[in-house]
């Protein structure tokens, strides 16, 4: 097979590493498919954004004038995939296309928008059986609903692909506008929330700002969690670049957090909030850390510091709530005092939480008792007896903290975790048991 039809092959497929192969070795990427189309048509009608961003990225056109008059890019958008627009709409877009075609993309999300996918499906197809809804996870994290009905299977994103539009055209809706297309999608994770917090939270101004903040009394508690995620996204890279208003923010949140009476918007704001050391974090912390809502006590968690609410932290980690007694394993995870010896109420504390009933109890609390050189009669067992656990994660940290003491059993523990090739490669864990092979080679001459 010649590389065009490596080419045309592997982008059918969803197979990515194929496709950037071909594109290095010189495939072009406006090879067009057995149809006359460029292969990034056949990428977005499979929304398999990974492939159609390798080909964008390596020259593929986004803005090719197709057959019947329209381009990827506007393919993509009736996709309504936000992943999929995002990866094929390009570098520069507000100066790459004419007016005109920004208008056209525009009005075409706005269209699925205002109409609804189900109707707009329907007039297409002029199906009148029930659509066929299903959740799913898009694979850079975010959920979304989508439809199937006359053979078409569309995605309800088109709010959100028309904020990010509106965004890389500098077209800049009302907020409370924006703020509509996000709303009615503010279940975790869904990815209208998401664009319509994030892109508000990327434009500055004082009156953006004044706007934003009036929100802090709106009776819905949505509207007000709205605002914490939009805070949080507008100071997300405070601590690579702190952002000129990041005081203001902060001092916003400090005086919110004393006053938010919903658990669920609390919990957001202490979780906006932590992190930038502002003077009140700690009392704010203390405050919260019994709270009724356990979202809000294992947001509170990070708010205090070990040294000064060690007692509090040491009597969540019998917390009812799994996620509350979670947060506390990391709270005493090492990497908060990496010099300091392990003390003997947090160690005693990690020792009962490793053998939670909770699977994601147990391995942030065997990560964080890891990390520590104690080398404790109860610390060995503890990890001696995680090498009989089902999940191959929790036996893989056993045989790293194993290593990182020079155990005698170390050999047997990575044996017993399985193939460390399904790991990540970037996991410094598999590496335990050929640094306990070096430092001990002529046991292995």
């Amino acid at each position: 097979m010649d590389l065009a039809g490596r080419m045309v092959s592997a982008v059918t497929a969803g197979d990515t590493d194929t496709v950037r192969t071909c594109l290095e070795q010189g495939a072009d990427p406006d090879t067009m498919d057995s149809d006359g189309l460029p292969v990034l048509c056949t990428a977005v009608a499979g929304c398999d954004h990974l492939t159609a961003e390798v080909l964008v990225d390596m020259g593929a056109d986004p803005d090719h004038q197709l057959p019947d008059g329209g381009t990827p890019l506007l393919r993509a958008v009736d996709t309504g995939s936000p992943t999929l627009v995002s990866a094929v709409l390009g570098r520069d877009p507000r100066l790459r296309l004419p007016e005109a075609s920004r208008r056209e993309l525009l009005d075409l999300a706005r269209h699925w928008y205002e109409t609804g996918v189900v109707e707009e499906l329907r007039r297409r197809t002029g199906s009148a059986e029930p659509a066929v809804e299903r959740r799913i996870d898009e694979l850079d994290g975010d959920t979304i609903d989508e439809y199937s009905l006359g053979g078409y299977t569309v995605r309800d994103g088109h709010g959100a692909i028309l904020t990010h539009l509106e965004w890389a055209f500098r077209v800049f809706s009302p907020i409370d506008e924006v703020m509509a297309r996000a709303l009615p999608h503010a279940q975790d994770g869904d990815s209208n929330w998401f664009a319509g917090t994030y892109f508000l939270g990327r434009r500055r101004g004082p009156r953006v700002w004044s706007e934003l903040t009036a929100l802090r009394q709106h009776p819905d508690p949505v509207h007000r969690r709205f605002l914490a995620q939009v805070i949080w996204h507008r100071n997300l890279f405070a601590p690579v670049k702190r952002p000129p208003d990041l005081a203001q923010d902060v001092d916003f949140l400090a005086s919110w957090a004393q006053e938010e009476s919903d658990g669920q918007v609390l919990a957001v704001i202490l979780d906006v909030y932590t992190g930038h050391g502002h003077p009140e974090q700690e009392a704010i912390g203390l405050r919260y850390i019994s709270h009724a809502d356990p979202r809000v006590r294992s947001a509170a968690v990070y708010c205090v510091s070990r040294e000064r609410a060690a007692s509090a932290l040491l009597g969540l980690a019998d917390d009812p709530d799994p996620e509350v007694r979670a947060t506390v394993t990391a709270a005493f995870s090492s990497r908060y005092t990496p010099d300091g010896p392990l003390e003997p109420a947090v160690r005693d504390a990690l020792l009962v939480l490793v053998r939670d009933e909770c699977l994601w109890v147990r391995r942030p609390a065997a990560a964080s008792l890891a990390g520590y050189d104690d080398r404790s009669a109860a610390v060995l067992d503890a990890f001696l007896a995680l090498l009989d656990e089902e999940d191959n994660d929790l036996r893989l940290e056993a045989a790293w903290a194993l290593a990182r003491r020079d155990h005698p059993r170390t050999e047997e523990a990575y044996a017993r975790v399985g193939p460390l090739d399904v790991f990540s490669e970037h996991d410094h864990r598999p590496s335990g048991l050929w640094r306990y092979r070096a430092n001990n080679r002529s046991d292995h001459a």
